[in-house]
């Protein structure tokens, strides 16, 4: 076991490089002396240990004159995924409360009051205390520039979820310690895993007893095949969560409980490891078991290898409470050193990367009447390269129209705010007439398509209708609307009367968030009729034999708004006979 005394070559040569501070400007790695402009500490090597707790008031970072290489390096655009219930939004919030960017929290157990969380801005997340839409969460963390993305937390919106995981450069993977790896956790991680997603992992409500943290950990890396590389290590104190240890900085963070139910940042003594202050306070038999585990790690956990964590192969993992606030501040500051800045984009004409001066960028989400106010429509885009500049003119290069970006905004949740430029890594809102599309790609110069955002297969489908044959146009235009943004899918069954819509989703809450946004959005009550189809696919093929494979058992054919052919199936039985039967035709679990 390695000796809790020790000096700067000690730590340097237990401490991985990627893990060193690192300049906000070039991302390099430095050696600090003494002092240092973030606050009052002790260096050993390039780490600084605090020796008392100050917060610590970020440098102002809207330097629009900087390289581009150095606006790049401070961005970090990340995505928090979990099951539900694994406290998403409540780690969200906090994040939000370190970075200064709210001054009160409206956890989980003060919904019971006025509060409400900062990033469930729609009113019936706030009646139903879950997320349900992604939001865009902007704010600053010792002279970075952060771009939280916040999931839907519910897995009846895993496509949204989706299509905000492509707009992220890393992604933070949350789990409940008592429940570990989850179905929802698997199916979010899988997508990640795809794209080599940069991963950390936060083991969340330490606060309450849980799996032991080391079953956790490899519980994570046998079933999703993701080794861990613990940076905080959890304290227990007289059987009670107090802590816990950073093992990069080799301190022990204890936290002290107060009566506003994490509502604001949690007090916190922080020591170093072989101080006789640290003893006193976690008491002999405490600091023994610690020592223990420090050593169990040391020796025989998981080597941290940059390149592996780039590529998504190893995760950084945490542990804390995000309702207390413990463990929160050490997890965000190393997230900052070690997430990486935004990087390079495949797309149809090469690798685009954010050092080019040509703005380019792409429309991962469109959100209708987030002020109900003004009845709106709001592109989001992330920028990919270059310098966004309010008033540009860029070329949709789906339709090969020019588009003039006026007023672009940046968001917290449903508050927004008039930006002048915006760099590689952030998310800005732009004013839309409804001639954007999810996965449109804005570029300043030439045609070029970054990203492809796929619309994948319903489970579960209705047929709509409006009893005011009055209200058809306004339910026409809401679900034209809705669809565009991903709210459902839409499409159209042939009958006498005319095109007949029936509405398809992933999950059947979207059914319920349809009707409620089609009343209060839109001022139509429309009812839904469930349909016992279970199963869609897009085909193509002649429309003699796309004809002949809808006319069989359990199947019906219906189009969507593009006008492109589906067969629905009503059991898993009749979509396979298809499958391996019909002839001439090819069958689509995404839009082709």
């Amino acid at each position: 076991m390695r000796s809790p005394g020790h000096g700067a070559a000690t730590v340097a040569a237990h401490v991985p490089e990627l893990f060193l501070a690192r300049d906000a400007c070039t991302g390099q790695a430095v050696s600090r002396g003494a002092e240092d402009p973030a606050g009052p500490g002790v260096y050993h090597g390039a780490i600084r240990v605090l020796s008392k707790r100050k917060r610590v008031t970020p440098d102002p970072i809207a330097d629009t004159a900087a390289p581009l290489s150095s606006q790049i390096a401070r961005r970090r655009t990340f995505a928090i995924i979990s099951h539900p219930d694994a406290g998403k939004t409540t780690l969200t919030e906090k994040l939000l409360l370190y970075g200064g960017a709210i001054h009160l929290a409206g956890s989980v157990k003060a919904r019971r009051a006025a509060r409400h969380a900062t990033s469930d801005w729609m009113e019936l997340e706030q009646e139903r205390g879950i997320s349900i839409t992604s939001s865009v969460l902007q704010f600053d963390w010792e002279g970075h520039r952060l771009n939280l993305l916040d999931t839907p937390g519910h897995q009846d919106f895993s496509e949204d979820t989706y299509r905000t995981l492509i707009a992220a450069d890393s992604a933070v993977m949350l789990l409940d310690n008592r429940k570990g790896v989850e179905e929802q956790t698997r199916k979010l991680f899988a997508v990640c895993q795809r794209r080599r997603t940069p991963m950390f992992v936060f083991v969340n409500k330490c606060d309450r007893p849980g799996e032991p943290p080391l079953k956790l950990l490899d519980d994570v890396a046998s079933e999703l095949g993701l080794p861990c590389y613990p940076v905080t290590w959890p304290i227990e104190r007289d059987g009670r969560f107090a802590g816990v240890y950073d093992r990069i900085t080799r301190t022990v963070h204890l936290f002290e409980r107060e009566g506003h139910h994490g509502g604001k940042r949690a007090k916190v003594q922080v020591a170093e490891l072989g101080s006789g202050a640290t003893r006193d306070l976690l008491g002999a038999d405490a600091h023994a078991q610690l020592l223990g585990d420090i050593e169990l790690l040391d020796e025989a956990g998981t080597e941290f290898v940059e390149r592996d964590f780039l590529e998504g192969r190893i995760a950084p993992a945490f542990f804390g409470s995000a309702l207390t606030n413990f463990g929160v501040e050490p997890f965000l500051r190393h997230f900052v050193r070690l997430a990486p800045p935004p990087g390079p984009r495949e797309s149809s004409d090469g690798t685009v990367s954010p050092l080019d001066p040509t703005f380019t960028g792409f429309v991962f989400k469109i959100q209708a009447n987030m002020d109900p106010r003004h009845r709106d429509r709001i592109a989001f885009v992330r920028i990919c390269s270059g310098r966004f500049e309010s008033d540009m003119s860029v070329l949709n290069t789906r339709t090969g129209e020019r588009v003039r970006l006026a007023q672009p905004q940046q968001f917290m949740a449903r508050e927004r705010r008039l930006v002048e430029d915006a760099w590689p890594g952030d998310v800005i809102g732009i004013h839309d007439r409804g001639s954007l599309r999810i996965g449109d790609t804005l570029s300043a110069d030439g045609p070029v398509r970054i990203e492809n955002m796929p619309r994948f297969s319903p489970e579960h489908f209705a047929r709509i209708s409006v009893p005011d044959p009055l209200r058809r146009k306004h339910l026409d235009k809401g679900l034209r609307q809705l669809s565009e943004e991903g709210a459902a899918q839409v499409f159209y069954a042939t009958s006498h009367a005319g095109p007949e819509p029936v509405v398809g989703a992933v999950g059947r809450l979207q059914f319920d968030v349809l009707l409620h946004r089609l009343e209060n959005e839109y001022g139509v009550k429309a009812l839904l009729q469930p349909l016992a189809w279970r199963h869609a696919r897009w085909v193509t093929g002649s429309e003699s034999a796309i004809a002949h494979a809808a006319n069989g058992h359990g199947r019906t054919l219906v189009y969507d708004a593009a006008r492109r052919p589906l067969i629905l199936f009503d059991s898993e039985w009749t979509l396979r006979h298809a499958l391996q039967n019909e002839s001439g035709i090819e069958f689509h679990d995404v839009a082709p």
